[in-house]
Protein backbone atom coordinates (compact mmCIF):
# COMPACT_ATOMS: atom_id res chain seq x y z
CA UNK A 1 0.00 0.00 0.00
CA UNK A 2 1.64 3.26 -0.59
CA UNK A 3 1.46 5.89 1.17
CA UNK A 4 0.69 9.70 0.85
CA UNK A 5 3.96 10.74 1.73
CA UNK A 6 5.41 7.94 -0.85
CA UNK A 7 2.98 8.99 -3.10
CA UNK A 8 3.48 12.99 -2.75
CA UNK A 9 7.23 13.72 -1.71
CA UNK A 10 5.93 17.75 -0.59
CA UNK A 11 2.85 17.24 0.90
CA UNK A 12 0.37 20.13 1.59
CA UNK A 13 1.63 21.21 4.93
CA UNK A 14 5.32 21.00 4.17
CA UNK A 15 4.71 22.63 1.01
CA UNK A 16 3.03 25.67 3.37
CA UNK A 17 5.54 25.50 5.71
CA UNK A 18 8.47 26.09 2.77
CA UNK A 19 6.74 28.96 1.16
CA UNK A 20 6.24 30.25 4.47
CA UNK A 21 9.80 29.98 5.60
CA UNK A 22 11.02 31.87 1.95
CA UNK A 23 8.34 34.27 2.14
CA UNK A 24 9.80 35.44 5.89
CA UNK A 25 13.21 35.08 4.56
CA UNK A 26 12.15 37.74 2.12
CA UNK A 27 11.10 39.50 4.61
CA UNK A 28 14.46 39.32 6.80
CA UNK A 29 15.89 40.12 3.36
CA UNK A 30 13.91 43.77 3.14
CA UNK A 31 14.42 44.55 6.84
CA UNK A 32 18.29 44.14 6.45
CA UNK A 33 17.43 46.53 3.73
CA UNK A 34 15.54 48.91 6.02
CA UNK A 35 17.31 48.74 8.64
CA UNK A 36 20.93 49.54 6.46
CA UNK A 37 18.52 52.53 5.44
CA UNK A 38 17.51 53.99 8.73
CA UNK A 39 20.32 52.89 10.95
CA UNK A 40 22.79 53.19 8.88
CA UNK A 41 21.63 56.15 6.79
CA UNK A 42 22.28 54.96 2.89
CA UNK A 43 19.73 55.74 1.20
CA UNK A 44 18.85 53.04 -1.41
CA UNK A 45 19.62 53.98 -5.30
CA UNK A 46 17.68 53.41 -7.96
CA UNK A 47 18.64 49.80 -8.72
CA UNK A 48 18.45 49.20 -5.36
CA UNK A 49 14.68 50.18 -5.15
CA UNK A 50 14.27 47.77 -8.26
CA UNK A 51 16.20 45.46 -6.37
CA UNK A 52 13.62 45.63 -3.40
CA UNK A 53 10.57 45.36 -6.14
CA UNK A 54 11.85 42.30 -7.57
CA UNK A 55 12.33 40.60 -4.06
CA UNK A 56 8.43 42.40 -3.07
CA UNK A 57 7.43 40.51 -6.29
CA UNK A 58 9.19 36.89 -5.01
CA UNK A 59 7.15 37.93 -2.03
CA UNK A 60 3.95 38.70 -3.32
CA UNK A 61 4.10 34.87 -5.30
CA UNK A 62 4.82 32.88 -2.45
CA UNK A 63 1.87 34.85 -0.91
CA UNK A 64 -0.16 34.10 -3.34
CA UNK A 65 0.89 29.89 -2.58
CA UNK A 66 0.02 30.24 1.05
CA UNK A 67 -3.44 32.04 0.40
CA UNK A 68 -4.36 29.58 -2.58
CA UNK A 69 -2.45 26.75 -2.40
CA UNK A 70 0.65 26.29 -4.27
CA UNK A 71 -0.10 26.89 -8.66
CA UNK A 72 2.54 27.25 -11.19
CA UNK A 73 1.41 30.03 -11.78
CA UNK A 74 3.12 31.93 -8.34
CA UNK A 75 6.00 29.89 -8.90
CA UNK A 76 6.31 31.44 -12.07
CA UNK A 77 5.38 34.82 -10.92
CA UNK A 78 7.78 34.62 -7.80
CA UNK A 79 10.85 33.37 -10.49
CA UNK A 80 10.19 35.86 -13.13
CA UNK A 81 10.61 38.64 -10.08
CA UNK A 82 13.73 37.19 -9.17
CA UNK A 83 14.82 36.95 -12.64
CA UNK A 84 14.14 40.30 -13.36
CA UNK A 85 15.89 41.58 -9.79
CA UNK A 86 18.88 39.42 -10.63
CA UNK A 87 19.53 41.53 -13.64
CA UNK A 88 19.17 44.63 -12.01
CA UNK A 89 21.75 43.76 -9.57
CA UNK A 90 24.17 41.84 -11.75
CA UNK A 91 23.77 45.21 -13.75
CA UNK A 92 24.48 46.80 -10.68
CA UNK A 93 27.63 44.64 -9.95
CA UNK A 94 29.04 45.19 -13.22
CA UNK A 95 28.92 49.16 -12.51
CA UNK A 96 31.16 48.64 -10.02
CA UNK A 97 33.40 45.41 -10.45
CA UNK A 98 36.03 47.60 -12.30
CA UNK A 99 38.57 48.22 -9.69
CA UNK A 100 38.92 52.09 -9.15
CA UNK A 101 35.23 53.17 -10.16
CA UNK A 102 34.13 53.33 -6.50
CA UNK A 103 31.11 50.91 -5.29
CA UNK A 104 27.96 51.84 -3.72
CA UNK A 105 27.17 51.39 0.38
CA UNK A 106 28.98 49.33 2.73
CA UNK A 107 29.79 45.98 2.30
CA UNK A 108 28.65 43.43 4.14
CA UNK A 109 30.59 39.98 4.82
CA UNK A 110 33.68 41.20 2.49
CA UNK A 111 30.30 41.79 -0.67
CA UNK A 112 28.14 44.61 -1.56
CA UNK A 113 24.33 44.66 -1.04
CA UNK A 114 23.76 43.96 -4.73
CA UNK A 115 26.15 40.63 -5.18
CA UNK A 116 24.10 39.59 -2.26
CA UNK A 117 20.76 40.47 -3.82
CA UNK A 118 22.25 39.10 -7.38
CA UNK A 119 23.47 35.73 -5.49
CA UNK A 120 19.97 35.27 -3.68
CA UNK A 121 18.29 35.76 -6.80
CA UNK A 122 19.69 32.72 -8.16
CA UNK A 123 19.10 30.67 -4.77
CA UNK A 124 15.33 32.04 -5.22
CA UNK A 125 14.91 30.83 -8.96
CA UNK A 126 16.59 27.37 -7.83
CA UNK A 127 14.42 26.92 -4.94
CA UNK A 128 11.26 27.53 -6.56
CA UNK A 129 12.09 25.49 -9.63
CA UNK A 130 12.98 22.60 -6.42
CA UNK A 131 9.59 23.24 -5.06
CA UNK A 132 7.55 23.22 -8.58
CA UNK A 133 9.70 20.14 -9.39
CA UNK A 134 8.40 18.21 -6.28
CA UNK A 135 5.34 19.70 -5.47
CA UNK A 136 2.52 17.38 -7.06
CA UNK A 137 -0.44 18.74 -5.11
CA UNK A 138 -1.33 21.19 -8.01
CA UNK A 139 -5.38 21.17 -7.37
CA UNK A 140 -7.64 21.78 -10.57
CA UNK A 141 -9.53 24.17 -9.07
CA UNK A 142 -8.48 26.56 -6.82
CA UNK A 143 -8.83 26.67 -2.80
CA UNK A 144 -8.57 29.53 -0.36
CA UNK A 145 -6.91 28.53 2.95
CA UNK A 146 -7.46 29.92 5.74
CA UNK A 147 -4.23 32.28 7.22
CA UNK A 148 -2.78 31.41 10.88
CA UNK A 149 0.06 30.90 12.39
CA UNK A 150 3.17 31.24 10.72
CA UNK A 151 1.67 31.81 7.51
CA UNK A 152 -0.17 34.70 8.99
CA UNK A 153 3.01 35.82 9.97
CA UNK A 154 4.73 35.62 6.91
CA UNK A 155 1.91 37.61 5.01
CA UNK A 156 1.23 40.74 7.05
CA UNK A 157 5.28 40.37 7.02
CA UNK A 158 5.95 41.02 3.45
CA UNK A 159 2.22 43.31 3.29
CA UNK A 160 3.73 45.66 5.70
CA UNK A 161 7.44 45.59 4.44
CA UNK A 162 5.86 45.91 0.61
CA UNK A 163 3.97 48.96 1.48
CA UNK A 164 7.09 50.43 3.64
CA UNK A 165 9.27 50.33 0.33
CA UNK A 166 6.56 51.82 -1.46
CA UNK A 167 6.04 54.83 1.03
CA UNK A 168 10.33 55.09 1.75
CA UNK A 169 10.33 54.74 -2.29
CA UNK A 170 8.03 58.32 -2.69
CA UNK A 171 9.75 59.55 0.17
CA UNK A 172 12.89 59.24 -1.60
CA UNK A 173 12.13 60.07 -4.67
CA UNK A 174 9.27 62.94 -4.24
CA UNK A 175 7.32 63.11 -7.68
CA UNK A 176 10.53 62.79 -10.14
CA UNK A 177 13.32 60.56 -11.18
CA UNK A 178 14.75 59.01 -8.59
CA UNK A 179 18.64 61.15 -7.79
CA UNK A 180 21.79 58.40 -8.28
CA UNK A 181 23.35 58.74 -5.46
CA UNK A 182 20.46 59.76 -2.95
CA UNK A 183 21.81 62.09 0.11
CA UNK A 184 18.47 62.63 1.25
CA UNK A 185 14.52 62.04 1.34
CA UNK A 186 13.17 64.75 -1.55
CA UNK A 187 9.52 64.92 -0.81
CA UNK A 188 10.51 65.57 2.94
CA UNK A 189 13.63 67.35 2.65
CA UNK A 190 12.80 69.01 -1.39
CA UNK A 191 16.00 69.29 -3.08
CA UNK A 192 19.53 70.12 -2.57
CA UNK A 193 21.40 73.17 -3.60
CA UNK A 194 23.07 72.97 -6.50
CA UNK A 195 27.05 73.23 -6.28
CA UNK A 196 28.84 76.33 -6.90
CA UNK A 197 29.97 76.83 -10.64
CA UNK A 198 33.96 76.52 -10.35
CA UNK A 199 35.50 79.97 -10.83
Amino acid sequence: MKTHLAADPLTPDLSRLLNALGLIAIGVVLLFGFYDQFVGGELPCPLCILERAGFVGVGVGLALNLKFGPRPSHYALAMLSAIAGDVVAVRQTLLHIVPGTGTFGAAFLGLHFYTWAALLFVVIVGGCALLLLFDRQFAPAPRVYRLGGLALLAFGLIALLALGNGVSTVLECGNGLCPDDPVSYLLIEGEPPAPAPAP
